[in-house]
């Protein structure tokens, strides 16, 4: 049972562990250019351009170290001018696109599906809010999947007692007056719960606004560091705290539906 789980700190599968598939699965020699970022793979100069050869035009394969902020040519910010994303995006789809690749050679069409794929995964993870925050903690502070957290107290509690709660609901008969009443009751724990949910984003799109400013100011002192460290900790256990919550009211609606 969900809630059972969100109690051992179990959490569905999160935005950031998508990301995994960063790890592109494509063929020997396309991974072998990647590593080789630094010239071209057709004339050998050196590289200068961002994906295509300023020498002989040919398009460059993204570079396995390239982070999806660079791949879209953007800085490591929190608040996204999504109108600038989009086109982007698009500009640099029209350039990958295969159809543009149908005559070319082998390893140019290999490149060109490489680069899209690359590309399509930057967009889906940089264009919602909180897949941004979970894949920008995953490159600034180490994978987020891995450190388990429980659930804060208050609302540790709350699961014992919405546990109890619904299995009285799943045990009664859903059109008497007690199935009716424990309805109303887990309607109204939902709500509470979506207005939590609604303050823990209100809450991370302040620590947004502070990361992009500390961003900004491009300072490296001890001061800096630190204050960059606390952003990502009070980032890190309120995106743990909006996946339990986010749990809990997918479960409060399955079952009440």
């Amino acid at each position: 049972m969900r809630l059972r789980r969100v109690l051992l700190g179990v959490t569905d599968t999160t935005a950031t562990e998508k990301t995994r598939g960063m790890d592109h699965h494509h063929d020997t020699n396309l991974r072998d250019l990647q590593m080789a970022r630094s010239m071209c793979w057709h004339c050998q100069s050196e590289m200068t351009g961002e994906y295509f050869c300023d020498r002989c035009v040919k398009v460059q394969p993204v570079s396995k170290e390239t982070d999806y902020f660079t791949c879209l040519g953007l800085a490591r910010r929190l608040m996204i001018d999504q109108n600038k994303l989009e086109a982007k995006f698009y500009e640099l789809s029209r350039a990958f696109h295969p159809d543009f690749y149908q005559n070319k050679s082998e390893t140019e069409q290999t490149i060109s599906l490489g680069n899209a794929a690359m590309l399509n995964s930057a967009y889906r993870i940089l264009r919602d809010p909180i897949q941004r925050a979970e894949y920008l903690l995953d490159l600034e502070a180490g994978a987020v999947k891995t450190i388990r957290m429980s659930p804060p107290a208050d609302l540790f509690e709350e699961i014992l007692e919405l546990q109890n709660t619904l299995d009285e609901y799943r045990a009664s008969d859903r059109q008497s007056e007690t199935g009716r009443g424990l309805q109303a009751q887990l309607q109204a724990e939902q709500q509470a719960l979506e207005r939590r949910k609604q303050d823990l984003e209100a809450q991370l799109q302040q620590l947004f606004s502070q990361w992009d400013a500390l961003q900004d100011r491009g300072e490296a002192t001890s001061l800096t560091r630190a204050e960059r460290d606390r952003l990502l900790k009070q980032m890190r256990e309120i995106l743990s705290n909006r996946t339990f919550v986010t749990n809990i009211v997918n479960d409060l609606t399955a079952t009440i539906a």
